[in-house]
């Protein structure tokens, strides 16, 4: 389908046409200013139970092999005095802060009987990206990094308008944390090659679903590059 301007006071969309002009908007990034003293990195659940090399059922193998591409990112935000946010799930407030429907998610693997209670304790960050002293850690009850925690308020007293993401997983925290600041009106860009999920197979099609309508997907050389600037 040839690229035109429609008219659709006066043209019919063929089912063609449609689904051709969705198409190209999963590939197509939003456009967008960032400024590096606007932005903030969210650092997203890259905590032992997911990074920790066979420690639990919920490690998600690609994330410990991003670890060094998350702290090139890392370091490189730190020496421009860009501000870094860590999340992580952890115990807080007896677990009742969860959503009550948590515990019918298929993702809880409740076949395996109970859980290690040190898993999702204490939400120990992998050594190789430990935060820095004075460096925020934000533990969620949830998969968005927003959801009944104060971020929104550090970011804006902060006076960020930009949030970059990284960390695990891709279609889950990630995705989430995204898409919920896309609606409190923050700019979002996510790392195509420093977020990362269970299910290789889901990581493309979720960086569709948020290049087209939430976020700007870049690679973590192709963020450090607009920051340098």
């Amino acid at each position: 389908m040839s690229k035109r301007r429609f008219q659709p006071n006066n043209h019919e969309f063929t089912e063609r046409e449609v689904l051709e002009l969705a198409k190209q908007a999963y590939e197509k990034n939003p456009v967008f200013e960032i400024k590096p003293e606007k932005c903030a990195l969210l650092v997203i659940d890259m905590q032992n139970e997911f990074v920790k090399p066979h420690w639990t059922p919920f490690w998600v193998p690609e994330a410990t092999r991003q670890v060094p591409r998350i702290k090139r990112l890392l370091e490189f935000c730190r020496n421009m005095g860009i501000s870094v946010i860590f999340t992580v799930f952890a115990r807080t407030h007896n677990y009742f802060d969860r959503p009550l429907t948590g515990k019918f998610m298929s993702n809880r693997y409740g076949e395996l009987g109970s859980k290690d209670p040190s898993w999702f304790r204490d939400g120990n960050i992998w050594h190789e990206i430990a935060p820095l002293e004075g460096e925020i850690v934000i533990q969620k009850p949830s998969y968005g990094a927003f959801y009944d925690t104060p971020l929104e308020t550090i970011l804006k007293n902060l006076e960020k308008d930009t949030v970059i993401i990284c960390g695990t997983l891709t279609n889950f925290c990630c995705g989430t944390t995204a898409r919920q600041a896309y609606e409190r009106g923050f700019k979002v860009v996510i790392g195509s090659d420093v977020t990362s999920t269970d299910d290789p197979a889901l990581h493309e099609a979720e960086l569709k679903t948020l290049r087209k309508g939430f976020a700007m997907v870049l690679s973590a050389d192709e963020i450090i590059e607009r920051l340098r600037v």
